[in-house]
């Protein structure tokens, strides 16, 4: 993948971490919360970062020190 993928891919990620955030947050408040949605909702968010995670390391050049 070229940065310019990498880039709109991690874009794409962000909001959709942003939006589960919101989701979880909207679902803790709304005082019903299902807690098997819930899990979900924070697990795929766990993943979600870990994808960010790895495509922000291949944007980074190596640095030899």
């Amino acid at each position: 993948m070229d940065d310019s993928l990498i880039a709109k891919r991690l874009e794409v990620l962000r909001v959709e971490h942003r939006d589960l955030d919101s989701a979880i947050g909207a679902l803790i408040d709304s005082g019903s919360a299902d807690q098997l949605q819930l899990a979900r909702f924070k697990k795929r968010k766990l993943r979600l970062r870990d994808e960010i995670a790895l495509l922000e390391d291949q944007l980074i050049p190596d640095i030899i020190a």
